[in-house]
C-alpha cells in the first residue's frame, strides 16, 4: 500500500512538472504541443507493439476517441500559451478553474441535476482569478488563455467518461494522444502563420526538456497511476490529483523564484483557490467514508 502511494504522489509531482517544463523549452506553444505528442504517441505504440496482444477497437470509436484528442491537444496548446505570455503560477492557477466548468458541463451533457456545492467552490477559484486579474494587470491575456485552456480540458474527462466504459485507458490514451498529433499536424501550418516564430527547430537542451515532459511528465506518470489503481481506490486516486497546481507551484516558486515577483493579490486568490481545493477534497472523502460504513446485520 505504502508503495502504491509513493507511486501515485511521484506522478502526480510529475504532472505538475509540466507546466515548469511548458517555461523552459524554448519554443512556442503550438510546437512545444506538437513535439510532446509527436514523442508520447510514438513511446506509446512501441509499448504497444511490445505488450501484444493488443486491443481493438470499432472504427466509430476510433474517430470518436481522435475527436477527444484533437481537444486534448487544444488545451494543452493554450495551457502552454498561458504560461508563455504569463508565468508558471499563474498558468496553474488557471488549470484550477476546470472544476467549475465541469460543474457546468457535466450535467448538461448526461443530464443530471448541477452539484451546487462543486459549483459554489469553482465560483471559488474562479473569483481568486478573477482578483489576480483585477490586482496584476500583466497576466490578464495569460489568464484569458489559461481559462480557455481549463474549459477545454473539463471537457476532455466528462467526453472519456463513456468512451472508457468500452475501452481500456491505455487504449484510449494511444488514440487520443495519435488522434491529437495528427490534428495538430494540420493544424500547425495555420497556426504558425498566425502566431509566427523564428525558431521552430529544438535545439539540445529542448531536446532533452522535451524527452523529461513525453517520457516521464506522460508514459512514465500515466503508467505510475495506473499501477497505484491496482492498490488504491479511483477516488484515492483522483482526489489526489487536485495537488497538481499545488506542486507545480510550489516547483516554480524554488526553481523560477516567481515568489519574487508575484504581488500581494496573487496570494489572495491562490489561498482562495487553494481553499476551495480543500474543502472539495473534504467534501469526498466524507462522501467516501459513508459509502464505506458498513450497515447493520438484522
Amino acid at each position: 500500500m505504502r508503495k502504491a502511494f509513493v507511486q501515485l504522489h511521484i506522478a502526480v509531482l510529475l504532472a505538475g512538472l509540466t507546466g515548469v517544463l511548458g517555461k523552459l523549452i524554448n519554443l512556442n506553444e503550438g510546437l512545444l504541443v506538437w513535439y510532446r505528442l509527436m514523442l508520447t504517441a510514438l513511446a506509446l505504440w512501441l509499448l504497444a507493439l511490445l505488450r501484444r496482444p493488443a486491443f481493438r477497437i470499432q472504427r466509430k470509436d476510433i474517430f470518436r476517441i481522435f475527436g477527444v484528442g484533437a481537444i486534448a491537444a487544444l488545451h494543452w496548446v493554450a495551457f502552454y500559451g498561458s504560461i508563455k505570455y504569463s508565468n508558471v503560477s499563474v498558468g496553474l492557477l488557471c488549470f484550477s478553474a476546470v472544476g467549475f466548468f465541469t460543474a457546468l458541463i457535466e450535467p448538461l451533457v448526461f443530464r443530471h441535476r448541477v452539484d451546487w456545492v462543486e459549483l459554489l467552490l469553482g465560483l471559488m477559484v474562479i473569483a481568486g482569478i478573477f482578483l489576480i486579474f483585477q490586482v496584476d494587470p500583466r497576466y490578464k491575456t495569460g489568464i484569458i488563455i489559461g481559462l480557455i485552456s481549463s474549459l477545454l480540458g473539463s471537457l476532455f474527462p466528462v467526453l472519456n467518461k463513456r468512451i472508457l466504459e468500452k475501452v481500456p485507458a491505455k487504449t484510449v490514451t494511444l488514440y487520443e494522444l495519435t488522434g491529437g498529433f495528427l490534428f495538430l499536424s494540420i493544424l500547425l501550418p495555420f497556426y504558425l502563420r498566425i502566431s509566427p516564430t523564428v525558431k521552430v527547430l529544438p535545439d539540445l537542451q529542448d531536446w532533452i526538456w522535451l524527452l523529461v515532459l513525453s517520457l516521464a511528465c506522460t508514459v512514465l506518470a500515466f503508467n505510475l497511476s495506473m499501477y497505484a489503481l491496482k492498490r488504491l481506490s479511483a477516488f484515492t486516486v483522483n482526489l489526489s490529483y487536485n495537488l497538481e497546481p499545488v506542486y507545480g507551484i510550489l516547483l516554480a516558486f524554488l526553481l523560477f523564484r516567481e515568489d519574487k515577483y508575484l504581488q500581494g493579490g496573487f496570494y489572495v486568490g491562490f489561498s482562495l483557490i487553494i481553499l476551495s481545493i480543500g474543502l472539495q477534497m473534504i467534501r469526498l472523502w466524507r462522501r467516501q467514508a459513508k459509502k464505506t460504513i458498513t450497515p447493520p446485520a438484522y
